[in-house]
């Protein structure tokens, strides 16, 4: 039956059943909410493996009292994911070591221990993949990976330049954010102001609809403070 994790702590549990006279019944249901608990584990590591989470960043292990701008009450608000129920987007935004990454990161965490599929990115690694495709003609297979989860999670979008070189990005960027418009939930991080996108992407009439989709529906929060990796230099060198 695949029992496996109650043939793993069957003999303990039946030797302490013995010494505590446990009723058969109480038994039974202690083996199968074992079984259970394990199942579900085993399902969560599974989410998380397919979401391509680089690290399990927790919200528990952020800074609020670094970062005093920023509502501790919001951010806990959206890590009860209604939100996604809503699919409506999430974008963070401001200057690098902010912590932009760091909540998004363990939102989509939380988004993999509830029932969702997830998936991150980083905007280059997912343009260029996109790009490639057109190469060998598997768009769409391509571009599924990006619409299909619950949760998309695209990080560092505006970080790395190189992406600019093809016009064809925003067309690319296009696809996915029109895709996922008010059905999927999307999180985007960025360092770039709405108005610059159309630099980074190459092409600022396409970068205009991609905006408007971004915009629309969903919830904008601004992270206007002092880099955590900056002070944590410093006080290292201190």
């Amino acid at each position: 039956m695949k029992l496996k994790t109650i043939a793993e702590v069957l003999d303990n549990e039946l030797a302490r059943a013995a010494q505590e006279s446990t009723p058969v019944t109480e038994l039974l249901e202690r083996l199968f909410t074992q079984e259970a608990d394990a199942l579900t584990q085993r399902r969560i590591e599974r989410r998380i493996k397919q979401s391509k989470l680089p690290e399990r960043k927790l919200l528990a292990d952020f800074d609020f009292s670094f970062q005093k701008g920023l509502d501790k009450a919001r951010i806990t608000e959206l890590a009860g994911l209604g939100f996604v129920e809503r699919k409506q987007g999430l974008i963070l935004a401001g200057n690098s070591g902010t912590g932009k990454s760091h909540i998004a990161k363990a939102i989509l965490l939380i988004g993999c221990m509830n029932t969702y599929s997830c998936r991150y990115t980083t905007a280059a690694d997912m343009l260029r993949e996109l790009l490639a495709s057109l190469a060998d003609d598997t768009l769409p297979k391509k571009l599924k990976r990006y619409l299909a989860p619950d949760i998309l999670l695209i990080d560092e979008v505006g970080f790395d330049r190189l992406e600019q070189h093809d016009a064809y990005n925003a067309n690319l960027f296009h696809k996915v954010i029109d895709g996922r418009y008010c059905k999927k939930t999307t999180i985007l991080t960025t360092n770039i102001d709405f108005k610059q996108l159309g630099d980074y992407l190459g092409d600022p009439v396409i970068t205009t609809a991609i905006v408007d989709r971004m915009v629309h529906h969903s919830i904008i929060i601004s992270i206007e403070g002092p880099s955590w990796r900056l002070h944590e230099s410093q006080e290292l060198n201190a």
